[in-house]
């Protein structure tokens, strides 16, 4: 076997272990943690879905694919939960030597590809990136919601967070972010979240 094709191989197999990265949100209807593939499976098939309500025009194709890769990295450094304020202290430092390791498993161009797309996401800037972490928030959102906000509950969360996390969701979609603030609002009324 060419060497490109059996590094690409090794990768598609390597990237398998995403799917043991079980995640603090729960699928619907309160079922078990999701884990780290299903949440971006989730995240790309509803940026496609929604993509109407982008702020600006966006190259979908683009999003999607930010959708997929960006939590790969979490193979190596593990789920950083959202509202964990001591482990967001160090999750970028795991996350880009996670990075490096994984994606340097690929062929040269193929690793500054998906190195370039998960820079251009952590870093927030173009349309795409803006629009695919309003994916990235509202849909942990949607499924704490359908689990009448079981995990905030859990976590002790409160609205200040959530707010603070998804008021970004605005930068690439105002009409999601009306969605948001709806379901935040119903779940502060209804005791879901702290005050």
């Amino acid at each position: 076997m060419e060497e490109r094709l059996k590094k690409q191989l090794n990768f598609a197999l390597e990237i398998d272990k995403e799917k043991n990265i079980y995640r603090q949100t729960h699928l619907s209807g309160h079922g078990r943690n999701e884990n780290d593939a299903e949440h971006a499976w989730h995240m790309a098939v509803m940026a496609y879905l929604l993509r109407e309500y982008a702020n600006e025009e966006i190259d979908i194709t683009k999003v999607m694919l930010m959708c997929l890769i960006h939590d790969i990295v979490e193979i190596e450094a593990g789920d950083t939960y959202a509202y964990d304020a001591e482990n967001l202290k160090t999750q970028k430092a795991r996350e880009d030597a996670a990075k490096e390791k994984l994606y340097s498993l690929l062929p040269e161009d193929q690793k500054r590809e998906f190195t370039a797309l998960f820079d251009e996401f952590e870093e927030y800037k173009t349309p795409e990136a803006k629009y695919a972490h309003v994916m990235d928030n509202l849909q942990p959102l949607i499924l704490n919601d359908s689990n009448n906000g079981g995990d905030w509950k859990d976590h002790g969360v409160t609205a200040e967070q959530v707010y603070g996390r998804q008021r970004k969701t605005r930068l690439g979609s105002e009409k999601l972010f009306e969605v948001t603030d709806q379901i935040i609002q119903k779940h502060i009324r209804k005791g879901n979240l702290r005050e």
